[in-house]
């Protein structure tokens, strides 16, 4: 079983390192793990909620404790479970649902009991209350709870510490991530009784009453500042704590910004609730909460000192992403939500999600504004039933909230977050200033636990596997050694391509712990098609001292390679490694290739607020081989250019306001893609320096823009444009992106065929929309599925002009003949008045995991071995 896991961690590995979804690679570390544990449930006072009239169970009741935020809901068979209340004093168990008559049970502490509880339906338990959702026609006119709600939205303003000139307060934020109900007597037997240290780290989960197992915890400190005029703000890193088994590899602070930004922290006073990489309506968001949500009022109460109306609210389709839950409005002028909890319905779309909390009070400053006070956040995660689950507990307190000038010299950097540079060495004076919230007992003893478990046999080849898998290099370092080298990629190790065939490479690269300005890396490969070694060796050195790799933010650096290799016409435009072995199964053949021999100077410069500039000089000989040949149009036919030569120098400018990144040995990769990011490159090639056959020049522009549709989905769109101002020869005009493997990727043309069209300008759009299931889920058994929809369109305008044709220049032998295949030719001139269309639709989320899309060519169909349409499919794991 262990090695079939093995197996699919690499596979699904290396499927998304051709994706943007970055966040699943660090997951595969503790999901490894959770396959060491089959454990079932275990509660202290649990039992099951059913219907007085028909003995059915119901579902999403919530029950809690009186006056505590102790709670849960039933799942879809009506159970639940809790623990026994603690103290002295007996506890009121309240059962409590939109559609039934709330019930209330005492639980004495310490008891361990099964409680069964029959509801009574009711559809006016207060007068207030509207119709019984799902039973009646729930209406919105004349709603008091829906009149409650637009003041509540009308008032949102009042909430807002921007309206102030300047402020500041504290977070202090807690991540603990566990595996989630663990068996005791399980882990007292078998194999793991070699290993105790994991019963010692055994806690019972004070809310959900079930058995957990801490193995990770992040603690962070952050000061929040924030200033009118000129406007600007910042987060400074206090102080930064990190244990647990998430050390023992080497992602490091990857794995915490990955965290942060999957379970991120959660205001309802945002229009969207940013969580687990999507997007949720808000309860009071300004513009589609009322449509989207059901409201229904269910009684006053007291909240702290403050009088209430406690609010309840559920998705009008509860398999869409939203919300349900509970808010106690202040029962005042201010209309200030106090309170709030929320969790998803049993029936949501949202995949690998057992059950989420989210716990929200807000507090009454001295001025009179309101602020956040707490923010705790409680997700069980379960890959399939039959694995361990797990459970991450992020809980966030604020305080020492400031409305004070603020100086200037904070806001001198323009770096939106910056880490103060003591926040990794502070002391316990700090913590126990700014902790507040107190470690568990186990969370303390953490750094044991992963000492007890580095003494686990075969510990060693454990951490060699999953880092393997999870970083794509093998390490040379030891403990107490930092790795100064590594090998890989270890996915380049074997592919093929039409010129090489089977193809054997050894990749590597250096470290910081070698030197932490200079770094070497480079690969050599074998074709035992061409019998022909391939090689490729860089050096770079950076300005600012680095802490593993070069890339990491802020790039500022210079480099030196040079390569000698074969490459296919739309490698360049690749994000990952030209050599990954999926890329090797192609659609259709790629024969026309040349052999590269390219000499680059590079000097990167990025900006504290994500401006980037890229300056090179490149010298470059290119050879065709396979069935690419170079022959000059001087009206003979066989005058064969052996190779051509090229001296350039260019100069790319990038900006991505708002980008994050995270840093893993296979480079850079954005947390998430939802900034923007403008590009702009010019190239000027120069006839006559160092070999250069000619001059031209080259100006292309991008743009890439995410457009979130709120709980719908959302919707990826680039413009990308360019125009070659000079008369070249084919090799240096414009040819699209065109993707000729099985995996979907994004921005690539997956009917084209390699060079099917060469381009003197071009502009091209790709747009695809990624939805949540809006239309599935409205249909009748396809909502059981919980398919979700996927289209687009990939649209190029281009053109070549005269001067750049052959065919408008009979004999002139500075340009060449179009590329042919056996006596016929396979580029063409594109029609400036039509564009190249195709389009795509198709479902992901197929078994969780799996996303198909058929696409269809619907312009240019009449040349030559085109395919009209195809089958294209990729692994995409997606909360």
């Amino acid at each position: 079983m262990m090695r079939k896991w093995l197996l699919m961690c690499t596979f699904v590995a290396e499927m998304e390192r051709l994706q943007d979804s970055f966040w699943v690679r660090r997951c595969l570390c503790w999901l490894f793990f959770m396959l060491t544990l089959m454990i079932p449930s275990y509660a202290q006072v649990h039992g099951t909620v059913t219907d007085s009239l028909t003995r059915k169970p119901i579902s999403f009741v919530q029950v809690y404790y009186e006056g505590t935020s102790i709670g849960t809901q039933t799942d879809d068979h009506g159970r639940f479970h809790l623990p026994s209340p603690s103290g002295n004093s007996s506890a009121k168990l309240i059962f409590s649902s939109i559609e039934y008559v709330k019930k209330a049970v005492w639980v004495h502490p310490g008891e361990k009991r099964n409680i069964d509880v029959r509801m009574s339906e009711t559809a006016h338990a207060l007068k207030e209350v509207m119709v019984k959702p799902g039973r009646e026609r729930y209406k919105r006119k004349n709603n008091p709870a829906v009149d409650l709600i637009r003041k509540v939205i009308e008032n949102k303003k009042q909430a807002d510490l921007r309206n102030h000139d300047w402020y500041s307060y504290y977070t202090y934020q807690k991540m603990t991530t566990s595996f989630d109900d663990v068996n005791v007597e399980m882990l007292d037997d078998g194999i793991f009784k070699q290993m105790p240290f994991m019963l010692d780290q055994i806690e019972l989960d004070s809310v959900t009453g079930r058995l957990i197992l801490p193995f990770s915890m992040d603690e962070t400190v952050v000061r929040h500042l924030w200033r009118r005029t000129p406007r600007a703000e910042k987060n400074v890193v206090m102080g930064t704590n990190s244990v647990g088994v998430n050390n023992l590899l080497s992602v490091g602070e990857g794995m915490t910004t990955i965290m942060e930004s999957i379970f991120s922290q959660v205001d309802i006073y945002d229009e969207d609730i940013h969580l687990l990489e999507k997007r949720f309506i808000s309860p009071i968001a300004s513009s589609g909460a009322i449509s989207f949500y059901k409201y229904y009022i269910m009684d006053t109460i007291m909240v702290d000192r403050d009088s209430c109306i406690h609010l309840s609210f559920v998705p009008q389709n509860s398999q869409d992403f939203g919300f349900a839950g509970h808010l106690y409005v202040v029962k005042d002028s201010t209309y200030q939500v106090k309170k709030c909890m929320m969790t998803l319905p049993q029936k949501t779309g949202v995949n690998f999600v057992d059950e989420i909390s989210i716990l929200q009070e807000f507090q009454r400053l001295p001025d009179g504004s309101w602020g956040m006070k707490l923010d705790d956040l409680r997700v069980n995660l379960v890959l399939v039933n039959a694995v361990q689950g797990a459970q991450v507990r992020r809980t966030t307190r604020y305080s020492d909230y400031s409305f004070l000038p603020l100086e200037e010299s904070l806001f001198r950097s323009k770096l939106k977050e910056e880490v103060h540079q003591d926040a990794h060495i502070q002391d316990k004076i700090f913590w126990d200033e700014h902790r507040l919230v107190p470690l568990t007992d186990k969370e303390v003893n953490m750094h044991r636990f992963v000492e007890d478990f580095k003494k686990m046999p075969g510990f060693k080849y454990l951490i060699f596997c999953v880092r393997a898998l999870v970083e794509n290099f093998v390490e040379t370092g030891r403990e107490g050694q930092p790795s100064k080298f590594d090998f890989g990629p270890m996915n380049t190790v074997v592919s093929s391509n039409y010129i090489d065939g089977l193809r054997l490479r050894v990749s590597g690269k250096t470290t910081a712990a070698l030197n932490p300005h200079l770094f070497f890396k480079g690969y050599v490969a074998y074709g035992f098609k061409d019998g022909k070694p391939k090689y490729k060796g860089e050096v770079e050195y950076t300005f600012e001292k680095k802490k593993r790799l070069p890339f990491e933010f802020p790039r500022r650096s210079i480099a030196l390679s040079h390569q000698y290799d074969v490459m296919a016409p739309s490698d360049k435009y690749l994000v990952t490694d030209k050599d990954n072995m999926f890329l090797m199964f192609k659609s259709n053949t790629v024969d026309q290739m040349s052999f590269m021999r390219k000499t680059n100077l590079t000097f990167n410069y990025e900006c504290d607020n994500t401006f980037s500039t890229q300056i090179e000089l490149r010298h470059q000989n290119d050879r065709p081989v396979g069935k690419l040949f170079y022959i000059r149009n001087d009206g003979v036919g066989s005058n064969f250019v052996r190779d051509i030569t090229t001296t350039e120098a260019g100069v790319t400018f990038r900006y991505a306001p708002g980008e994050t990144f995270v840093n893993s040995k296979q480079g850079r990769m954005a947390v998430n893609r939802n900034a923007s990011v403008f590009s702009l490159s010019h190239t000027v090639g120069f006839k006559g320096i160092l070999g250069g056959d000619y001059d031209y020049h080259i100006t292309e522009a991008s743009f890439y823009k995410r457009f979130w549709l709120s709980s719908w989905g959302r919707v990826n769109a680039t413009l990308k444009g360019g125009i070659v101002w000079d008369k070249v020869p084919f090799p240096l005009l414009s040819f699209p992106a065109t993707n000729n493997s099985y995996i979907i990727q994004s921005n690539f043309f997956h009917m084209m065929n390699s060079m099917e069209f060469l381009n003197d300008r071009y502009a091209s759009l790709d747009i695809t929309a990624e939805l949540n299931g809006v239309l599935f889920n409205r249909i009748p058994l396809l909502k059981r599925l919980k398919w979700r929809e996927v289209f687009g369109v990939n649209l190029l305008y281009g053109g070549l002009s005269d001067k750049n044709n052959p065919y408008a220049n009979p004999g002139d032998g500075d340009l060449f003949l179009f590329p042919e295949r056996d006596g016929r030719v396979t580029s063409f001139i594109m029609d400036a008045d039509v564009p190249y269309v195709e389009y795509h639709v198709g479902v992901h989320n197929v078994f969780k995991i799996l996303r198909i899309e058929y696409f269809r060519r619907l312009t240019y169909l009449n040349l030559p071995d085109v395919d009209k349409h195809g089958v294209r499919l990729m692994l995409q794991f997606k909360f």
